[in-house]
């Protein structure tokens, strides 16, 4: 540990900040000592704790200080994080001092990010380098990294104590260097070398950027970049060590390589590598690039990792052995054995595991794919091929034939026992059969190993036992076959007659299948097949039809001959999404490309219709079908049974349709020869942006035009520059942002345009942006509408592009929408690339939707199960997202950190929400240590209490969201149905105080909750390994949803007068408890069409709340609540998901109508609504008795967020009280926590414990007690602004104002979310706040202080300080002025500041204020 302790003392005595990075062990230990023993000087030590961003800590700490020192041992993890921040910390007077083992893989990505990079191998050399770096980084104000060896051992000459400040601030020494390197490199050289010579100086020890050892006139030279052991003298080779990795110029390089050498050696201390080729490797190979030299240089790349494999004799053989045989990839040494590294089984792209999962699901043990790549290790390359393969078929059913004769043969000797007749007698009847031969055979076999019997067959018979099991053969093949189907293996196969399976996948996507080699005809496999007459086909498409590729293959493995299955499976590469597969799929199956049919030959033999067609599209336009030439062009019988004149008809049809094609083709192909490529570039955060892009590309092949696409990001300027013709499509985010796949290349772009450059000479580009111009109403805002689209059609201008169409805006705001102004500018863009003229008659592919992805799930599987064993990736597939909704399962990903890994090049860090289904928010003690269990161990250690009475778990990662769901499971709670497009949790009232009437409504909603349930097993198969019997996909069933489900999400809550705490009107459906005079549940009164969700800009949406359509008794409440869902199932909007809820059914049907319908279904007319009233929709705090006797408290829960902070250790506490408790827990649908039912002797023991974590703590401000936030960033994907980490911090300041005019205790119900959906349901708060940008919010006034009257928005932006100014004379006002009861949310209407919302549909009406309070805007 002599670097550490010499590098630390450095670092000590030279830095004004020294920081270190915990556990950082020995460093810790030497700043103790160096404190206690330095006399001098002692600087400020820090540390940076363990897991903690230590560029962020530098950033913060260093700023000012005139040398800053960074001390830590290597992880990869703060390697990574320095890298992010490399920008900022470069410039800043700093030296990274990091110490390394046995690997500089990661450490390595400090050398592009950093100016100087220096590396030491000796405790010596860690000394001067220590103060070359400190040096350096203090007279230059630039950052150095200093990579070090902390187990080099060694003498060191420590410099004394009083001399490193004199010599830090010493005078600069002109370093004497002449390089011949371009700027910025030499004058970065010159600045290292000044530092060296001043550290030589005083040192007396050289310091330079490469060491030579060995031969003078070399043939080959070693460039080592690792700690190996001391180099002895090899013949014809120089040692060269690096010492300076940046700068590292070309020519100190070339000087290490004199014109003798031949051969080059790179030799690095590495475990692995980002990149194929090092940076060094790379930085030698451009030196030698620059030199005029006759002779050829070989350069070998080769990676070590312990020293120990370079000993000298090792260290000979490796320069002779690459030297004589140099290799085109890095080599790994490997236990002195040089290799390149490959799979010994070849790999199988992930997507053929669809249908290989299928057969390992059906067959089991039965399955054998005999070209299977498992054989490769044992059988060669060659095993995989098909034509080996059934080679070995063969084989394989020759030797069974040979053990049936056998057994037929052993059962005529005489002296056989009756039990081992029996048992051969009974093999022979069930030989075909799967299971029954392998268990009868395995009896037999046990039988003929113990019987005495003396005979050649019994030995023959056991040395073929492997044959008594009745297999599934099945061998693998591509769409390859299909181009020279005459000689290929597939002909062999169809001709042999053998009792074999061939699945043949076709990979082609429908949307490349005119992109194929013109010069290569591929054939119909299906169509040759079934020509020969006693072949089984069978064309299938696993994300079309389950259920028949399940069929199809349970068929062909029962046909006694050859059978020929075509699997549809359409990808480009492995990270193909399952969507794109999917869409592919759809667009191949509805078009007639790929139709799903069987042909069984049997059938036909027995008389019946062998050929079934099982793609409904293909069935409605059979003679369509039959002209085409796809995969199907006619249907043919090997004994012909067509009429002749139908015949000859049809071959002139065909022969007319093929003619017009081809001239069709003729004509376009002329055209595309002019026509130029297109390039299609988008940036797209909600999607409509890249919908509009696809658009673009499709119909310009549709054209006849080589289109491509792809994301702002996927393009850097260099190859931006490369191209001729280029569309970009954006949209906007946030405050006039870039989208967040386009930031990083407008960020090039600006910074390109700073530095004045002309990259993109030859571009022709134009620019269509999507915005809103009402979504920034003030005149001051305005210049935020369509801002990226503006400032990019400016920056290509100014970087040299040039315009081929004007930039083309849509705005949310015109009569289409967008499409108003896409449509006049895309015409111009095909009038600009020649190809206006192209008639396009093809109908453009119907875009997949939600309801297509829950149609095609086979009742909500898709691919969820295979996607959770993708490791791969921490996502599902897109298609699967929507899926697992519907499972209680939102994908997510940390925001906070998304820009960063962007910028690291990795995916986001993407991690789940779990949402639990608890009907009535009420869960045992039981319950909650297992949810509080779940969130320690596979969440993010907090809990969540949602505004619909349950939990949620955050930042579970994928490989975790099982276990969670199996957990959750065992203790009789479950996710089914929490999200996604049906009944969610049904909500109730709290009602504390009401024992015996919350027991009725909490009982009706769990019974409206299970009644309205799925049906579907999926879940239980996907989450809790229920298996699944193959025929039971087909029987799957859903008696109220369908396949298709609902159009949209479906809420109900059942309220108890006078507390409307689960806000009734803002829910889909209601029932408000009515009781009698004894206090009895009589039944309900029913409301109907409430819902939250705005679109920002959309006025086709808006909130609405319910009405009252009548009284339904009790018994008949989960019947009306079947009836209004499946009224909206049948009713609702599935084309338009903004427009899907009940509420705009509701008001496109009519309120009366709507009804009408649903007393049809119900068969009753609903009876006139019962009086009611309600008081208010807040939580009331504290202690209540009950009528039982059993006692409740109502607990705050800022938020919902349940979890320990310094003095309020809330999630610890009631892990005690649960432990302890005896009766349950209810949750509130705002997000606070009642303790209930707890027995009089037990209320001492919980009220100790609500005092010890200062959980009976409700001395808050009315304001703070009524408020409620969703969560928002960082995990919210829909969110635009911050929601439960701001509202805290706002509500500090408004109850400041409150407090300055006596109003500390009056409720004022104030809610905020980050996005306009309303989970927190904002639009029935008296005030709210709603986010559109990061610290900006539409601000809402006027809502009904019980939850009756939607409020209306004030300003449609505000930021925090104009909030203070609005509410601060708002509020002072009301507490001078206001009636006595009047609540903030009426008088802010009866003051003239807002006017009221009569009704959903006059939500925008009058909104920006009345009177002297009204906004201007810019619309």
């Amino acid at each position: 540990m002599a670097a550490i302790s010499t590098v630390s003392r450095v670092a000590f005595l030279a830095s004004d900040i020294v920081l270190h990075s915990q556990p950082s062990g020995s460093f810790a230990e030497s700043y103790k000592t160096l404190s206690d023993t330095t006399r001098s000087r002692r600087p400020s030590v820090q540390s940076v704790p363990a897991g903690g961003d230590p560029g962020v800590s530098i950033l913060r700490l260093a700023s000012g200080a005139s040398l800053a020192s960074f001390t830590s041992s290597f992880t990869s993890q703060s390697t990574l994080r320095l890298v992010l921040l490399a920008a900022e910390l470069s410039s800043l007077p700093l030296v990274l001092h990091i110490a390394v083992q046995d690997d500089l893989s990661d450490v390595l990505l400090l050398q592009s990010a950093f100016p100087f990079f220096v590396i030491s191998y000796t405790p010596q050399e860690a000394h001067d380098n220590a103060l070359l770096a400190s040096r350096l980084a203090r007279a230059e104000k630039k950052a150095v990294v200093h990579v070090f060896y902390e187990l080099a051992d060694g003498p060191v000459v420590d410099i004394a104590e009083e001399d490193v400040q004199p010599f830090l601030l010493s005078e600069k020494v002109a370093s004497g260097t002449n390089v011949d390197t371009p700027e910025p490199i030499s004058a970065l050289y010159q600045l290292y070398g000044s530092a060296a010579l001043s550290t030589s100086t005083l040192t007396r020890r050289p310091s330079v950027p490469l060491t030579i050892q060995g031969d003078g006139n070399p043939d080959i030279v070693v460039f080592v970049l690792g700690n190996i052991p001391s180099i002895s003298e090899i013949d014809g080779v120089s040692f060269v060590s690096i010492g300076l990795l940046a700068p590292l110029s070309p020519s100190h390089i070339l000087r290490a390589i004199p014109p003798s050498a031949s051969h080059v050696l790179v030799l690095e201390q590495l475990r692995r590598s980002n990149t194929k080729w090092t940076p060094l490797y790379l930085d030698i190979v451009d030196a030698l690039q620059e030199r005029q030299a006759h002779s050829q240089v070989s350069v070998q790349s080769v990676w070590f990792t312990n020293a120990e494999q370079l000993s000298p004799p090792n260290l000979l053989n490796l320069v002779h052995t690459t030297s004589n045989t140099p290799i085109s990839s890095p080599l790994h040494l490997q236990n002195d054995v040089l290799s390149s590294p490959h799979p010994s089984v070849p790999h199988v792209p992930k997507h053929e595991s669809s249908y290989t999962k299928i057969l390992s699901h059906i067959f089991g043990p039965r399955l054998e794919i005999s070209n299977s790549p498992e054989l490769v290790p044992t059988e060669g390359n060659i095993a995989t091929s098909p034509e080996y393969a059934l080679g070995r078929i063969r084989g394989q059913l020759d030797q069974r034939a040979q053990l049936i004769d056998s057994v037929q043969t052993l059962m005529e000797v005489e002296e056989l026992s009756t039990e081992l007749h029996r048992l051969l007698a009974q093999w022979l009847q069930v030989k075909d059969d799967g299971s029954k031969s392998r268990a009868v055979g395995a009896q037999a076999t046990a039988a003929l190993e113990s019987s005495q019997l003396s005979n050649g067959l019994v030995d023959r018979i056991l040395a073929l036992k492997a044959y008594f099991p009745s297999k599934s053969r099945w061998i693998l093949g591509s769409d390859a076959w299909a181009y020279d189907l005459g000689s290929s293996g597939l002909h062999h196969a169809i001709a042999s007659g053998l009792d074999i399976n061939i699945l043949i996948l076709d990979t082609l996507p429908y949307s490349s299948r005119n992109a194929t080699d013109p010069h290569r005809r591929k054939q119909d496999v299906g169509l040759y097949a079934m020509n020969h007459g006693d072949v089984y086909v069978a064309s299938i498409a696993v994300y079309s039809s389950y259920a028949q590729a399940l069929q199809a293959v349970m068929e062909a493995d029962r046909h006694k001959g050859p059978s020929v299955v075509l699997a549809y499976l359409p990808y480009d590469g492995e990270n193909s999404p399952a969507l794109e597969l999917l869409k592919e799929t759809k667009l191949a199956v509805d078009s007639g490309y790929w139709p799903l049919y069987r042909w069984d030959p049997v059938k036909e033999a027995r008389g019946e219709e062998p050929f079934i067609l099982d793609s409904d599209a293909v069935k409605n336009d059979l003679q369509q079908f039959l002209d085409r030439k796809n995969h199907l062009s006619q249907l043919v019988r090997s004994k012909p049974q067509i009429a002749t004149e139908l015949v000859s008809s049809l071959g002139e049809s065909v022969k007319e349709a093929r003619r017009r094609k081809a001239q069709q083709a003729y004509d376009d192909l002329l055209v595309a020869l002019d026509a130029p490529p297109l390039l299609v570039l988008y940036a797209s955060d909600g999607g409509t942006a890249e919908k509009h892009a696809k658009k673009l590309v499709n119909r310009a092949k549709a054209r006849g035009m080589t289109a491509t696409i792809g994301t702002l990001d996927s393009m850097t300027i260099q190859s931006l520059a490369q191209e001729e013709h280029v569309a970009f499509v954006t949209s906007v985010a946030g405050q006039g942002e870039p989208p967040q796949n386009g930031r990083q290349l407008f960020k090039a772009l600006n910074a390109a345009t700073q530095r004045n450059e002309k990259p993109f000479s030859k571009l022709r580009y134009t620019v269509f942006g999507l915005g809103d111009s009402h979504y920034w109403p003030r005149p001051e805002d305005a210049h935020y509408y369509n801002k990226p689209g503006k400032d990019l059609d400016l920056r290509l201008e100014q970087l040299g592009g040039e315009r081929f169409v004007d930039l083309g805006l849509g705005d949310d705001q015109d009569a289409d929408g967008p499409q108003t102004g896409y449509k006049v500018w895309e015409p111009k863009v095909w009038k600009a690339l020649g190809v206006d003229s192209v008639q396009v008659t093809e109908a453009e592919p119907e875009p997949i939707t939600n309801e297509h992805i829950k149609a095609a799930s086979e009742y909500l599987r898709g691919t969820i199960a295979e996607g959770l064993e993708d490791t791969t990736t921490g996502a599902l597939a897109p298609s699967d997202t929507q899926l697992t909704k519907f499972h209680g399962i939102y994908q997510q990903d940390d925001r906070d950190i998304r820009d960063e890994r962007q910028a690291q090049g990795v995916e986001p860090a993407y991690s789940f929400m779990i949402r639990v289904r608890t009907p009535g928010g009420v869960c045992t003690p039981e319950q909650w240590l297992q949810m509080d269990q779940i969130s320690d161990e596979h969440a993010n250690g907090t809990l969540k209490i949602t505004t619909r009475s349950t939990f949620q778990f955050h930042g579970v990662i994928k490989r975790h969201l099982k276990p969670s769901i199996q957990k959750i499971n065992r203790v009789l709670m479950d996710t089914l149905a929490a999200c996604g497009d049906v009944n969610r949790n049904v909500i109730c009232s709290a009602i504390p105080s009401l024992s015996k009437l919350h027991h009725r409504v909490y009982e009706f909603s769990k019974l409206v909750s299970s009644h309205l349930l799925p049906r579907t097993t999926a879940y239980h198969e996907i989450w809790l390994d229920k298996k699944m019997v193959a025929g039971e996909a087909v029987k799957d069933f859903e008696p109220l949803y369908g396949e298709f489900y609902l159009p949209r999400k479906f809420k109900i809550a059942v309220a108890v007068p006078p507390y409307n705490d689960v806000d009734i009107f803002a829910n889909d459906l209601g029932f408000i408890a009515i009781v009698d005079e004894d206090g009895d549940l009589e039944g309900f009164n029913v409301t109907l069409g409430g819902g939250m969700g705005v679109t920002h800009g959309n006025k086709k949406t808006y909130p609405r709340i319910a009405d009252v359509i009548g009284f339904c008794t009790v018994e008949q409440g989960p019947l009306v609540a079947e009836k209004v869902m499946l009224t909206q199932r049948d009713n609702g909007n599935r084309v338009d998901r903004k427009n899907a809820r009940l509420k705009y059914t509701v008001d496109r049907m009519g309120l009366d109508n709507f009804k009408r319908e649903v007393e049809d279904r119900l068969g009753f007319d609903l009876a006139p609504a019962r009086p009611y009233s309600f008081e208010s929709n807040i939580d009331h705090f504290g202690w209540t008795a009950g009528e039982d006797g059993r006692h409740h408290v109502t607990i705050y829960i800022e938020n919902g967020r349940v979890q320990d902070e310094p003095g309020k250790e809330f999630k610890t506490g009631l892990r005690e009280i649960a432990k302890v408790h005896k009766g349950t827990f209810r949750m509130t649908a705002n997000q606070h926590l009642l303790v209930s039912e707890i027995p009089p002797e037990e209320v001492p023991r919980i009220k100790a414990l609500l005092a010890e974590y200062k959980l009976d703590n409700v001395n808050y401000s009315g304001l703070r007690l009524s408020a409620s936030a969703c969560v928002a960033f960082p995990t919210c994907g829909l969110a635009m602004a911050e929601s439960e980490r701001y509202l805290p911090v706002l509500v500090d300041k408004v109850e400041k104002i409150c407090e300055e005019n006596g109003l500390r205790h009056d409720s004022i119900v104030m809610r905020m979310t980050g996005c306009p959906n309303g989970c927190a349901r904002p639009y029935v708060a008296e005030v709210a706040f709603v986010g559109k940008a990061p610290g900006s919010y539409a601000m809402l006034l006027g809502g009904g202080y019980y939850g009756q009257r939607l409020n209306k928005i004030y300003r449609e932006t505000v930021s925090e300080p104009e909030i203070l100014a609005i509410l601060k004379p708002m509020i002072k006002r009301y507490a001078l002025e206001r009636h006595e009861g009047e609540r903030f949310g009426d008088f802010v209407i009866r003051a003239g500041y807002i006017a009221p919302t009569t009704e959903g549909k006059l939500w925008y009406d009058r909104m920006g204020g009345e009177g002297e309070h009204r906004e201007i805007s810019t619309v």
